[in-house]
């Protein structure tokens, strides 16, 4: 009868002593590191959100980051990028913010000369994807439905340098273009890859544009993008005759 006091006791002191341990926020690990230069932090601008990133030496593997999200008060951490490989998170990354802070823009280098963009939407104090694929890959894909693109390699293998940037001004809502688009509707994206080493020579794009709608989820291609992406079209030069 007492063995069982005592052990009914002891049972109790146990859930209470770990009742009482402070429970260990989620945040990054102790073998993550902060990248502490200036470019490498991001605030929203309505100053509720700011985002860290961290990096991890892997030897041998390279380095991972994490992208941490905390709220003004540098608490509530949220991991922008869970369950990522390193063939999308083996750099660091820039962030862009929508003007009403609901939607953020990752703009990731995945390759020496390749990036890609992926787009997040606010939830509270923490955001969220806003696309099944990366925002990258699904304009590369539009590009391929477009008359644009006619002639030009589809196979990966032979998109040399392939990027999606983000264009300069999303958060001004893109004034510098003369246009008066709905408040922080509009991702407006450029695109490019060249030819460089392949034996076949066909056509490439330089900063090709076009716009995503955070409302409809669809691409389009303003009309004020219709001179710029007639010029972003290249042609393989013409074999020299031979005389």
């Amino acid at each position: 009868m007492r063995s069982g006091w005592i052990h009914g006791i002891g049972v109790l002191l146990v859930v209470a002593m770990a009742s009482a341990a402070p429970a260990r926020a989620e945040g990054p690990g102790p073998d993550m590191k902060l990248l502490t230069d200036k470019e490498d932090t991001f605030k929203s601008p309505d100053n509720t959100l700011r985002i860290e990133q961290y990096s991890k030496d892997g030897g041998d593997d390279g380095f991972s980051y994490e992208f941490w999200l905390f709220d003004k008060d540098h608490k509530n951490a949220s991991l922008l990028n869970r369950n990522e490989d390193k063939d999308l998170a083996g750099y660091p990354a820039g962030f862009r913010f929508s003007p009403d802070s609901k939607w953020l823009v990752r703009m990731q280098g995945t390759g020496a000369g390749f990036a890609t963009l992926l787009l997040y939407k606010r939830d509270g104090d923490r955001f969220v994807s806003a696309t099944k694929k990366p925002l990258g890959d699904l304009a590369w894909d539009y590009f391929f439905t477009q008359p644009a693109s006619r002639g030009m390699p589809t196979d990966p293998e032979e998109q040399n340098h392939k990027r999606a940037d983000l264009l300069k001004g999303m958060e001004e809502n893109y004034a510098w273009l003369g246009v008066k688009w709905p408040d922080s509707r509009y991702v407006a994206i450029t695109l490019q890859f060249d030819i460089q080493g392949n034996d076949r020579k066909t056509p490439w794009i330089e900063g090709w544009r076009c716009v995503y709608d955070t409302q409809t989820g669809k691409f389009s291609v303003p009309a004020v993008f219709a001179a710029h992406n007639a010029q972003a079209r290249q042609l393989p030069k013409p074999r020299a005759s031979r005389g």
